[in-house]
């Protein structure tokens, strides 16, 4: 079933903090014409699936990198766990802090089983349009590899 907001303009008037408590603009980010972006939502940091895909867009941030994207990875968690977490594992790319829900809610992020938040990755075009959803809570690789599938037919 395709998510309804494909091929629709990403909404993108959030201020999140980042893993360094630094507000962080997506309206500054999402559609400014010069990188897509790749937006992956994941359940919490330091659990194994979410630390396996986490690790997953760190191994292939080059490759991202190289097809004119970046990378953002957010939960519901804070600031605080998200700099352990990204020290811990040596991520190249911010975790955002999503502690209220907003973004998740604003991109139609799906819950699964008992409320818990889902595991979703994003891809959206340098002109803010969202071009691929990927939503699979145990597929923890397949969310890199349908990323950058999507960045390469349409770079």
């Amino acid at each position: 079933m395709s998510h309804p907001l494909i091929n629709q303009q990403a909404p993108k008037s959030f201020v999140l903090k980042n893993d360094k408590d630094e507000s962080v603009d997506l309206s500054q980010i999402i559609g400014d014409g010069t990188h897509s972006v790749v937006l992956f939502f994941y359940p919490k940091d330091n659990t194994y699936g979410c630390t396996k895909e986490a690790c997953s867009f760190r191994d292939n941030y080059e490759v991202i990198s190289e097809l004119d994207a970046i990378v953002m990875g957010v939960s519901g968690d804070s600031a605080r766990s998200h700099e352990t977490f990204v020290k811990q594992h040596k991520l190249p790319f911010p975790l955002l802090s999503d502690k209220e829900g907003k973004l998740r809610s604003g991109l139609q992020v799906p819950k699964w089983y008992f409320g818990l938040p889902g595991r979703t990755t994003y891809v959206i075009s340098k002109e803010g349009v969202i071009l691929d959803v990927f939503d699979s809570q145990i597929g923890f690789n397949q969310h890199v590899t349908r990323a950058i599938k999507v960045l390469e037919e349409n770079k």
